[in-house]
């Protein structure tokens, strides 16, 4: 049985385990791995988001920044004058991410809104805006000011795992039990996050399938991914598209493309969830929402 956890949320609390919820993915980048910036334009983004609501989203996580494999990303780098930098400045992504958090707002206000980023600022600015998740790949590592910027916001937040950075990946050194170094990496974070304010039941883990973990490094946290329940933290999994989903597919030695990956996807993500995953996180929201029907009746 999936564990039944109470999400506080900045001005609603959404109940996760009795049913999966489905975050869709909202890129408002012209790099994104997974669509190349088909969504980079305002009206496109915006629409894109209402249609993923409609396809059955519960919530749409909104990103101006790629952290794509190799992909250059600022946080606690400084250049010579001490300050971070960063591949896309707080400007350039508060200028991606904001008007289109607002008129998705304006258009569905009941929306449940994320933003997916590491810099303070930006989150800051985004739940100003509406969004009441900050969603930071880097588990509060690049900006120092994140754990506190997200307790006195009060909104809920999603910590990801990631070893590195994006343009560090090929050149990690292997690790022999990744399971149990995400885990202990993991409650580390939390607890740092809860040691600067922010509440334990605001917080959502997510393993970080793909970041900064060689391809054959994914299938073991798949299949021992229960053992994450032994954090007692709500559990989100974000595998849709991966490399190591289309290494899995490869066919006379060529890994699958990327539109060439939704069924191996969905079988992972039925796998996450029957293995007590509370929230997926999609780019194909529509496949996966029938998936997610299925799934649900065996987890529950």
């Amino acid at each position: 049985m999936r564990p039944i956890f109470e999400w506080h949320l900045a001005s609603r609390t959404l109940q996760l385990g009795r049913h999966t919820l489905l975050m869709g993915v909202v890129n408002v980048t012209p790099d994104s791995f997974s669509d190349g910036g088909a969504h980079f334009d305002c009206d496109k983004a915006v629409e894109y988001g209402l249609q993923l609501l409609r396809d059955g989203a519960d919530m749409l996580d909104v990103g101006g920044e790629s952290t794509r494999p190799g992909a250059k990303v600022g946080g606690d780098g400084a250049n010579d004058s001490g300050k971070a930098t960063a591949a896309v400045t707080e400007k350039e992504e508060l200028d991606r991410v904001i008007p289109v958090i607002t008129r998705l707002k304006q258009q569905r206000p009941e929306a449940v809104i994320s933003v997916d980023t590491y810099k303070a600022g930006v989150a800051r600015a985004a739940v100003t805006a509406g969004a009441e998740i900050v969603n930071d790949v880097s588990g509060f590592r690049w900006d120092t000011q994140m754990p506190k910027t997200v307790a006195s916001l009060r909104c809920g937040a999603v910590l990801m795992h990631m070893r590195g950075r994006p343009d560090e990946w090929r050149t990690l050194p292997r690790i022999s039990d990744m399971v149990t170094l995400v885990k202990r990496e993991l409650r580390d974070r939390a607890d740092l996050a809860q040691m600067a304010g922010v509440k334990r039941e605001r917080l959502v883990l997510d393993p970080g399938f793909g970041f900064g973990k060689n391809l054959e490094d994914n299938y073991p946290l798949l299949r021992h991914f229960e053992d994450f329940h032994q954090l007692r933290y709500p559990l989100l999994v974000g595998i849709s598209r991966k490399s190591f989903i289309g290494h899995a597919l490869a066919r006379d030695g060529k890994d699958a493309a990327i539109g060439e990956r939704l069924y191996g996807t969905l079988a992972a993500e039925v796998t996450a969830i029957l293995k007590g995953a509370h929230i997926i996180r999609t780019h194909d929201v529509r496949a996966c929402a029938d998936a997610v029907r299925i799934a649900d009746l065996m987890a529950g």
